[in-house]
């Protein structure tokens, strides 16, 4: 954490660049093969382009743009995902990233065993895991699939799991992406909640969502981008409308 800033998050003219080709091929020894002898045409995409914004402790960031802009890219730079191309992040706490839930599942494994391994790879000790379990059981709501290898669940089920142990921790900073979608209405509802909790902690919430309502009541801050752009940056309360109407 840096002690002479009051910025917790701080992007710096960040650019993301990807290298696409359009070409298809049938297995990585003929791409690079026809790669080495130039038959393989690379295009430049620019899912990023010179984002800059600052957020303060204590607020917390919207992000919101068509499908496609580049919101999730821009997550996963913060995150430490991914590099930018150019530019620097500023990250000063503790993070937890809400990317991809269940990313790190092994679907051979039940819930319970999956908990553990997901605990480890957060860093948590055996202990401390078997320590939050029942907290974790409880609020996924699976309590009778507890043994059952998950890939016999749904993807809800899956997503539900993955939240409730993705949030077990309190970090400074919650990076979100299109996660309160969660489950049933009344689930979705328990998720907004446990993010509230987190936020009177003191935390950071970086949320993407396409449910305008849900970054109106939780966000101070709105950043609107589209096509790699950042077209406005500023309160929820005049972002939201501008990117509204954008629509229309």
């Amino acid at each position: 954490m840096n002690p002479l800033s009051d910025f917790i998050i701080d992007v710096n003219n960040v650019s993301m660049k990807f290298n696409m080709s359009k070409e298809k091929v049938d297995n990585i020894k003929e791409y690079i093969v026809r790669l080495v002898k130039g038959r393989i045409k690379i295009t430049e995409f620019w899912a990023l382009k010179d984002i800059s914004l600052s957020i303060r402790r204590g607020e917390s960031l919207g992000i919101v743009g068509v499908n496609g802009s580049g919101k999730s890219t821009l997550l996963k730079v913060i995150a430490g995902v991914m590099k930018p191309t150019t530019g620097s992040i500023g990250v000063y706490g503790t993070v937890a990233p809400l990317i991809e839930l269940g990313a790190g599942f092994d679907y051979e494994l039940t819930a319970r065993e999956n908990i553990f391994l997901n605990g480890a790879i957060l860093g948590y000790s055996r202990a401390a895991m078997s320590a939050k379990f029942e907290e974790i059981m409880d609020f996924s709501e699976l309590q009778e699939f507890v043994d059952v290898p998950i890939k016999n669940f749904s993807s809800g089920m899956v997503a539900r799991l993955g939240f409730a142990i993705a949030t077990i921790s309190r970090p400074d900073i919650l990076i979100a992406d299109e996660i309160l979608g969660v489950g049933d209405y009344k689930f979705q509802l328990k998720c907004e909640q446990r993010m509230n909790e987190i936020i009177s902690t003191g935390a950071t919430i970086i949320l993407v969502s396409h449910a305008i309502e849900q970054i109106e009541k939780m966000c101070t801050h709105t950043a609107w981008i589209n096509k790699g752009r950042l077209m406005a940056f500023g309160p929820t309360s005049e972002i939201a409308p501008q990117y509204m109407a954008s629509l229309q």
